[in-house]
């Protein structure tokens, strides 16, 4: 707990100091000689697509390591591999791309890391492993950069205020059940799955989610002058996120559990590894992807206070 609340508050730093500085650097002219073609500008996303290229890159080595603890046949730089044909599948594709071409973008994508650990792991000409092997590969390119894509996708839709609105309130359910947990918890969650966890953090971590969701939203309001939901749909997608983000951390859990171990690494003091601390915004973004589209459809055709 101690390592914990010395690591946890300059993380937060860094991540609003990252999103500062990627809104910042939104939409300024770009030195010619890296302008690229159909653009004069910085995109957005630039940093968080950066800092999302990094945290995929070890979340996918912590990945490795879970399938090789379960038996399962896992290079380490396959794994990553697949991870970023995920996230830059998400990257560069343009804004302007149809859905079919978004499509075919993606899907090309997971052709590239399918046919990648097919071809590495059978290239000693045996079969033994290639399937489960080429498994992890695709788990990689889904569940670490094809997720991690959706927070870039918000970025690129969205000012980097919503996405740290997205990840603070994912984050604070945790931060909530925590504490509720420890300060009250009696009945155990799913106690074959995580025994930490009880019913009364739960409640805990998203009453705290649904709160930060709607003074988020009117501190972004107030700021910025942008529409923001009403209080109801505020304190709703508060407790939507903090549940899902619940659900993608026991998602994690479920694959620790599997391979034997309790911490997906040690990079973080008081975290466990990269997969431990980003587990829970994995699953929440393509939840408040969709969410925040609905919200933006809504303030164009009806308008939003």
């Amino acid at each position: 707990m101690r390592e914990r609340l010395l690591l946890g508050p300059l993380l937060i730093l860094l991540l609003v100091g990252g999103l500062a500085l990627d809104q910042w650097l939104d939409a300024r002219p770009l030195p010619s000689a890296l302008r690229v073609i159909g653009s004069d500008t910085v995109p957005p996303g630039v940093i968080v697509f950066v800092v999302m290229a990094i945290l995929g890159a070890l979340a996918a080595r912590e990945l490795a390591a879970i399938l090789a603890a379960n038996g399962v046949l896992a290079s380490r730089r396959v794994t990553t591999f697949a991870a970023m044909c995920g996230l830059l599948a998400s990257g560069l594709i343009p804004g302007h791309a149809t859905g079919t071409e978004a499509f075919a973008g993606v899907g090309t994508a997971g052709v590239l890391a399918l046919i990648t650990a097919l071809g590495f792991y059978s290239r000693h000409r045996s079969v033994e492993g290639v399937v489960a092997g080429t498994g992890g590969a695709l788990l990689a390119f889904v569940y670490i950069g094809l997720m991690l894509g959706f927070l870039l996708a918000i970025r690129r839709e969205h000012t980097a205020w919503i996405l740290l609105w997205v990840l603070m309130v994912t984050k604070a359910c945790d931060i909530g059940a925590l504490f509720a947990g420890k300060a009250f918890g009696r009945h155990k969650l799913i106690p074959w799955l995580s025994p930490g966890k009880t019913w009364e953090g739960l409640v805990g971590g998203v009453v705290l989610a649904a709160l930060v969701a709607w003074g988020g939203f009117a501190v972004i309001h107030a700021g910025t002058g942008a529409p923001v939901p009403g209080v109801f749909a505020s304190l709703g997608a508060g407790v939507v996120l903090g549940l899902v983000g619940q659900a993608g951390d026991l998602l994690e859990s479920l694959l620790k559990r599997d391979a034997g171990i309790k911490d997906s690494g040690r990079s973080l003091p008081g975290f466990g590894g990269v997969l431990d601390l980003i587990d829970s915004p994995l699953l929440a973004a393509p939840v408040a992807y969709w969410m925040l589209h609905s919200f933006q459809r809504i303030a164009t055709t009806h308008g939003v206070d």
